[in-house]
Parts: C-alpha cells; sequence; structure tokens
C-alpha cells in the first residue's frame, strides 16, 4: 500500500499486484473523493488503464488542478461512503 497522491479533494492509494489473485494481477487503485466522503477500489484492467493514464498525465507536467479533473472522472465509480469510526 502506498499513498501516490493528496490534494484537498482527493487521495490515490495504490496497491501492489499479487501473484495468485486475478483480479490483482495489475495491482489495485483505492480513489477517495474527500468532499464527497465517496470512494471506489479498482483492480484489473481497469487498474491498468488508470496506470497508463496516469503515466500520459504525469508526462504532461500537470497542476493539482489537473489532476483532480482527471480524478473527477471517476467520480460515478464512487458510490462507497466513507465511514470513520
Amino acid at each position: 500500500m502506498n499513498l501516490i497522491y493528496n490534494s484537498e479533494h482527493y487521495s490515490v492509494v495504490e496497491f501492489g499486484a499479487q501473484a495468485g489473485m486475478e483480479t490483482m494481477r495489475f495491482g489495485g487503485y483505492e480513489i477517495l473523493d474527500k468532499p464527497a466522503r465517496r470512494e471506489t477500489f479498482i483492480a484489473g484492467p481497469l487498474a491498468e488503464a488508470f496506470r497508463q493514464h496516469v503515466r500520459e498525465l504525469i508526462a504532461s507536467e500537470p497542476s493539482v488542478e489537473d489532476v483532480d479533473e482527471f480524478l473527477s472522472g471517476y467520480g460515478s465509480l464512487m458510490g462507497q461512503p466513507v465511514v470513520l469510526h
């Protein structure tokens, strides 16, 4: 588990690939929308596509606003409420 992005609005945690687990073959990512208090976990081919899009985004030397806008595109997947204990 590795925190790879953290802004006022979003946080992204990367989980490494795990041998023997098909859904984790490419690793996975937890994306948290802080203001909405929602999150999602993506794995498998979607995680690989996310990784590739992030590489392309980083190559363009984005601002925090650019990265947050990119992450907002995953908003429709963020159905899991964040509950603090």
